[in-house]
């Protein structure tokens, strides 16, 4: 046997070496998802949901620094403190485009704070201070209630913590509650940079609610609640996390809510997930009603309008992103 046949066999066995290791990963992968499946997941009460979202609309406007914004911090952390093993209030000043700086309060509850593992759940609580979308000028400087664009993944959040409380998942959970995400420019104003969204998160992806916090990923969950929304996969979240894009969408598939959340590329979103990803380096995804291009709006019907209101909400499409979202934590 000559010293190329020797290295040709070598090789060979190398590759089928690393094959058969390869495919013993696949396996082991494959059975750990199997022995999942038959976890029970808690059902989720989309009625509960739709609860939280209309209580979180009956204060108003939570527009920071008035009393809406105010009373409705007090009732999510009291809300939160019943659920949670811990919850964080973490208050921030940030600054405005408009060069004025403002209160704000990131609200933070934990669940297995032993677990070394975690999942990092997200929303905006604050909504938009001014309907610069909506047709008629006259009130493009009104507040709006924000029941899709900030109430809807809040209450979804928020029935996922009852759930919690009720039964424990095998995984570290935090849920982030980010304020003054929505006081970015008019859209009327050609000044624009993508530091004037999202302040809470990226006060908190700077600075987390404990040193040296991480998790192994995040969901954030933006304007879920309209009739039959659509969720593309999102460009920022297909290029930092796009294997949590794959986990969560082929488990919505698996639910049956394939038309929901569509195998589809969507547009580029500077949300909340951004600074995530890019600050506290957590792999995050966002799902977010983006709609089809054939549509030629990006999203939801209503968004930035002051129709934005408890009309919009549909409690089937907060049961099924609830539903898929509860699956994805209930199986790690």
């Amino acid at each position: 046997m000559n010293m190329r046949n020797s290295l040709i066999l070598l090789g060979l066995f190398v590759l089928l070496a690393t094959a058969c290791e390869q495919t013993t990963k696949r396996s082991y992968d494959r059975s750990e998802r199997i022995k999942k499946k038959h976890v029970v997941v808690p059902s989720f009460n989309a009625d509960s949901a739709f609860y939280f979202v209309e209580k979180q609309v009956s204060f108003g406007p939570r527009v920071p620094g008035s009393k809406a914004h105010g009373e409705c911090a007090e009732w999510l952390i009291l809300t939160l403190n019943r659920f949670a093993d811990t919850t964080f209030k973490q208050p921030f000043k940030a600054r405005t485009y408009d060069n004025v700086t403002r209160n704000g309060i990131n609200i933070i509850a934990s669940f297995n704070p032993e677990e070394r593992k975690r999942v990092l759940l997200m929303a905006h609580w604050d909504s938009r201070p001014f309907a610069d979308h909506d047709p008629d000028p006259a009130l493009h400087k009104t507040p709006i209630d924000g029941a899709n664009d900030g109430a809807s993944g809040v209450g979804v959040l928020l029935e996922m913590a009852r759930q919690f409380q009720n039964q424990s998942p095998d995984v570290g959970v935090d849920i982030v509650f980010f304020d003054l995400e929505d006081w970015g420019p008019p859209t009327q104003l050609e000044k624009y940079k993508d530091e004037y969204w999202g302040l809470g998160s990226q006060h908190w992806s700077k600075s987390p609610h404990i040193y040296g916090y991480t998790a192994s990923y995040g969901i954030l969950l933006d304007m879920v609640g309209a009739e039959n929304p659509t969720f593309t996969r999102e460009y920022f979240s297909n290029k930092h996390a796009g294997y949590i894009l794959d986990m969560v969408w082929s488990i919505a598939a698996d639910l049956g809510y394939a038309d929901f959340f569509l195998d589809e590329d969507g547009g580029a979103i500077n949300d909340d997930h951004v600074f995530v990803n890019r600050l506290a380096k957590i792999p995050s995804i966002d799902i977010i009603h983006l709609t089809t291009e054939s549509s030629g709006k990006t999203f939801f019907e209503h968004w930035h309008t002051s129709n934005d209101n408890i009309e919009t909400i549909n409690k089937n499409s907060l049961r099924v992103v609830g539903e898929v979202v509860m699956h994805v934590v209930y199986h790690e």
